[in-house]
Formats: structure tokens, C-alpha cells, sequence
């Protein structure tokens, strides 16, 4: 469609996006959204706020969600490589508490959208990574929700070869697991599929 191939993860409201390239002698150009494109596919989200970070290698963040306020993000790395990671916390989901990752980087040109009602998070494999990322909802840090990276209940298959130490937040190190999330105070329209 247009100028992306949408292409969907085992877990319903994923997307791997992959972006055409247009490169020649003196470099490239590539289309990161069009709201058309991404309307034709399905994804007729409204993105209200842009976001980029910067991180060293061995950085970890997340898992990170809203209670409120949920965002879906459209994310993509624009120098390095990270590995990023949605779990899906849709209490009525079939795939509720399973996990979808993908490598992003400068390279691939690889795009991840992860709708509201997912946690999300990314490992940083390169000596730095510059991330960017879309919302369709404002950041709301009185929201602020996470589930512990390393939670066996989930067992997301970090690539962890050549990290040394692994580099979190005070917030990120103390974050529960998914068996002790409450979700019954985030909002049922988002969280509690249909």
C-alpha cells in the first residue's frame, strides 16, 4: 500500500511496517507515514506527539504503559540497532500477557506500531541508538505503568549475547509482574477488548 508493506505479528493490532527506500549514489529517501497509506491498512490512528531518546548500549526501557491516556506508538530507530518488544494487555485478548519483538535500526529501516493496550519496551544492541517515536495520546506521567522486563510469566527472549550489563531506571528496576497488575482501574475501552 503506497509506499510501505504493513505487515501483521501473531498478535492482533501488531505491525511491522517496512518502508520503501529510494536510495542512489547520493544517499536515500524514505516515506516514515503517510496517513493515507496507513488508513488503507487499517491504522487509522491520530498521532498528537513525537518523542526521541537516545540510549547506550545495554540500555533497557520498559516495559512501559499508561493507565490511562493509553498511547499507541509508531516507533523506529534512526542510528544504531535495539531489539523492541510489545506485550499485549488487553485483559480479553486470546494473546493476553504473550509478547511480539523485532530488530529496528538505522539499517533495516524497520517500523513497529503498537496499539494502545500493550506495553512496550526496547534493548539497545548497537553502542548507541537514537529511537523515535510517535503517540497517538500525550504522555501523562501521573499514568505511569510498567511490568517487570524479566518476567518469567511472560519470558521475552531478550538477544542478550555481547551485553554486558544490562542498564535500567530506578523506576524500570522495581516494575511488577504481569500476575501482579491490577488493571481493573485502567480504562475498560482500552484494555478490555471486545
Amino acid at each position: 500500500m503506497g509506499n510501505f508493506n504493513f505487515n501483521k505479528t501473531k498478535i492482533d493490532g501488531l505491525y511491522i511496517i517496512q518502508p520503501k527506500v529510494f536510495g542512489d549514489s547520493r544517499g536515500y529517501f524514505i516515506e516514515s507515514y503517510n496517513k493515507e497509506h496507513f488508513a488503507e491498512a487499517g491504522l487509522n490512528m491520530i498521532f498528537v506527539q513525537d518523542n526521541e531518546s537516545k540510549s547506550s548500549k545495554g540500555v533497557l526501557r520498559g516495559l512501559h504503559f499508561q493507565k490511562k491516556h493509553s498511547q499507541g506508538k509508531l516507533v523506529r530507530v534512526t542510528k544504531g540497532k535495539v531489539f523492541d518488544v510489545a506485550v499485549d494487555l488487553r485483559t480479553g485478548s486470546p494473546t493476553y500477557g504473550q509478547w511480539e519483538g523485532v530488530v529496528l535500526s538505522n539499517e533495516n529501516k524497520k517500523q513497529f506500531y503498537v496499539p494502545e493496550g500493550f506495553a512496550h519496551g526496547f534493548l539497545v544492541l548497537s553502542d548507541e541508538a537514537v529511537f523515535n517515536y510517535k503517540c497517538t495520546d500525550f504522555y501523562s506521567p501521573e499514568y505511569d505503568g510498567g511490568v517487570m522486563w524479566n518476567d518469567p510469566d511472560i519470558n521475552i527472549e531478550w538477544p542478550l549475547d555481547g551485553i554486558e550489563n544490562i542498564l535500567l531506571s530506578d523506576k524500570d528496576k522495581i516494575h511488577p509482574g504481569l500476575k501482579e497488575l491490577d488493571l481493573s482501574e485502567y480504562e475498560d475501552y482500552i484494555y478490555k477488548r471486545k
